[in-house]
């Protein structure tokens, strides 16, 4: 049988694999009988050999083939390199699809890929034969309602508050595999009783980091209410106005900085080094924030952060009222240049 798994929700389409392998059976057979590809370099020819080969002691074999799809996602070419890449392409990709169609019936043969178009050619042939299944990543209320249901599924009707979840989704944000993690941890901490608010505080790994770029957010895009009730969570949870000034200097930095690094080609792991990162939650973060903000307005908010450091370490202004002040000017500003 053939399944094919796309999506920019890697957490939830790595379980779909999962309960397809469940599926098959017994999991000490099916190690034996697992073959994985990567996309670039497998053939149409070692594809079908690997189809067709009996499974070892065992009903069923599982064949998975990862980033097939993104070997055909369009690129751009001109003239007679165009036109002779078109035509290869559609040698590759047609053969390709014959060789995944009709795979025997004791075989399991899955395609993954990531963010792939609708224009796909290889795509666009498997879904004439089959149903795509499709996993992009969870928005609004489908975030609140994976976790509530998590909590569920992990546990005997444990119940998880809705200001539980709210903060939950501030502090981690979409991302299933963290939010999983964490959704976890909760679970055990809680024991028999439901999860709170004050327990997504205690427990929740990178609260403080994650309060942060929440902030940055609002700061940046000038949500002057939102930015000043996380400002004050974090004076909560106990860190001083030159921790919080300096960790926002810092994340500010750090988005400037994976724009150029990505712009000049550079790679996750080459950004990690080169930004003295230890943790991927900060380079995955930055990285989504990279992508929203120009860098015009990076270093804009990069200097009113400067300006603030300067008013705070020369006894200028105290440190709480310097931060307010900061967020104010920073949406007065903000008003200003759209008023212009």
């Amino acid at each position: 049988m053939l399944h094919v798994l796309i999506g920019e929700d890697d957490f939830s389409l790595r379980q779909a694999l999962e309960e397809i392998k469940k599926s098959i059976g017994d999991t000490t057979a099916l190690m034996s009988n697992t073959t994985v590809f990567d996309g670039k370099t497998v053939t149409p020819e070692l594809l079908r050999a690997a189809c067709d080969s009996m499974p070892f002691l065992s009903e069923k074999r599982l064949v998975i083939v990862e980033g097939l799809l993104d070997k055909f996602e369009s690129k751009r070419e001109t003239g007679k390199k165009k036109s002779s890449a078109k035509n290869n392409k559609v040698e590759e990709f047609l053969s390709f699809a014959n060789a995944v169609k009709n795979p025997p019936p004791f075989t399991e043969l899955v395609i993954t890929g990531g963010k792939i178009s609708d224009r796909n050619p290889l795509l666009q042939e498997l879904m004439k034969i089959i149903k795509v299944k499709v996993f992009p990543v969870l928005k609004g209320t489908q975030i609140n309602q994976w976790i509530e249901k998590r909590v569920v599924s992990q546990t005997k009707g444990k119940k998880i508050s809705p200001k539980a979840v709210a903060l939950m989704v501030r502090l981690v944000g979409n991302d299933l595999w963290t939010m999983s993690n964490e959704v976890d941890k909760l679970i055990l901490y809680t024991g028999d009783r439901d999860i709170a608010e004050e327990d997504v505080k205690v427990v929740v790994s990178n609260a403080q980091e994650a309060g942060v770029f929440a902030m940055v957010d609002a700061i940046i895009e000038q949500r002057i209410g939102a930015a000043q009730e996380l400002l004050q969570q974090l004076f909560k949870q106990g860190m001083a106005p030159s921790q919080i000034l300096v960790m926002i200097s810092r994340q500010v930095r750090i988005i400037y900085q994976v724009r150029e690094m990505r712009a000049a080609g550079k790679q996750r792991g080459e950004m990690m080094g080169k930004l003295g990162l230890t943790s991927d939650f900060v380079l995955r973060k930055a990285w989504e924030q990279a992508d929203r903000y120009s860098p015009a307005r990076i270093k804009e908010v990069y200097h009113q952060l400067l300006e603030a450091d300067i008013s705070i370490k020369t006894g200028k202004v105290e440190g709480e009222l310097a931060l307010d002040i900061l967020i104010a000017e920073i949406g007065q500003r903000g008003a200003v240049s759209a008023g212009n």
